[in-house]
């Protein structure tokens, strides 16, 4: 086997060396100005990755909005990955994960002052949200750390504790966007998905793999689970004692397994690609596990990106009588690193908020 992952790496290095290539000549031409990135007034925060998914990306964008939304109108602006919509959408009475994507969807159900906004360009996406919305005073942009078009004001980077950057490898070899060396242009990197026992010497390590430069900051989270609810009532639910059924479709679902395991007597895992659109065989595959399951007190377990989508089935759903919980998960700062973090991210909206105001007031 170890052979043969061998023959596979040096098959595929030409390729990686062709869109490193590929890659490298953008960013030069943006670095060197030949591609301008626009700012605008507005505070624009970039949450992302360099890799292609699994960082625990989506539970740090919803700190911020907790963070935020009480102090600010805050809007979201996400790609809508797997839509069936294009161009520019806000999210109203209609919206569903197929017109505007899962996470932006699973933002709209859970916070419903949130301003949640799609758009492939952000370059043209950030003007027509401000165009309908000139209310909005923070734009988060979730996934974003590629799109070198629009300059944020802060750049933050998630990288998985298992697998970080620096021992990752541009596509298709690894699952890097770009070379290991783009981290730099980040203003805060986030280690996420820390284990129970991860160490302050842990920590330190990492740090010094990561090799931060003098203007970046270095934070260590970890995934803790809220309480889990009733997909239909929202109401809480306990899943400890149960039998469960979980239905995932996560890039990487093993902790997500681990911890219900923790909780429920057995576990009978359906497990589908990241980001899966349920067709009908899948709920009939769901149905049969659980019906075809000898066991008493069963329940479904989902994510909330999957009740996203699980939401377009939903009167398929209740038809079938049966107790459907989601679980949210949540990230908790390390070391006391909450509060640094946070008046990072304050201090640099209320600044650029008062200088605009100040700037726009004298021209008054």
């Amino acid at each position: 086997m170890k052979q043969l992952f061998s023959f596979v790496k040096i098959f595929l290095y030409p390729f990686a060396l062709i869109y490193g290539a590929v890659v490298w000549l953008r960013n030069r031409l943006y670095d060197s100005g030949v591609f301008a990135s626009i700012e605008f007034s507005p505070p624009v925060i970039c949450v992302g990755n360099l890799s292609v998914g699994g960082t625990g990306k989506t539970p740090h964008v919803e700190y911020l909005i907790k963070l935020l939304q009480y102090r600010f109108r805050v809007a979201t602006m996400s790609r809508g990955y797997k839509r069936r919509t294009q161009g520019f959408l806000l999210a109203d009475a209609e919206a569903n994960a197929l017109r505007i994507g899962d996470e932006p969807m699973q933002y709209h159900m859970k916070f419903p002052e949130l301003v949640v906004s799609v758009a492939e360009e952000r370059i043209t996406g950030i003007p027509r949200l401000l165009q309908r919305r000139p209310d909005v005073e923070v734009v988060l942009l979730d996934d974003a750390f590629q799109h070198r078009s629009v300059k944020a004001g802060v750049n933050i980077l998630i990288t998985d504790f298992s697998k970080p950057f620096y021992k990752d490898h541009i596509l298709p070899i690894g699952t890097l966007r770009e070379k290991r060396g783009a981290y730099k242009r980040a203003d805060i990197i986030i280690v996420s998905k820390c284990p129970p026992a991860f160490s302050r010497q842990m920590a330190e390590e990492m740090v010094h793999n990561i090799k931060p430069f003098p203007h970046q900051q270095v934070f260590f989270t970890g995934i803790q689970y809220d309480v889990p609810y009733d997909f239909f009532t929202k109401e809480p639910m306990a899943v400890k004692g149960t039998n469960v059924v979980l239905v995932c479709c996560i890039a990487k679902p093993e902790p997500l397994v681990n911890y219900v395991q923790s909780l429920a007597t057995d576990v009978h895992t359906l497990s589908y690609a990241d980001h899966h659109y349920f067709l009908s065989r899948d709920l009939e595959e769901i149905k049969a596990a659980y019906d075809n399951w000898d066991a008493e007190n069963k329940i479904i377990v989902t994510t909330e990106k999957d009740a996203a989508r699980l939401q377009l089935h939903e009167e398929k759903l209740k038809e079938w009588g049966i107790r459907i919980v989601v679980l949210p998960i949540e990230v908790s700062f390390l070391f006391n690193g909450g509060n640094e973090f946070d008046n990072v991210v304050l201090n640099y909206v209320e600044k650029t908020i008062n200088e605009n105001a100040a700037f726009y007031g004298k021209e008054d």
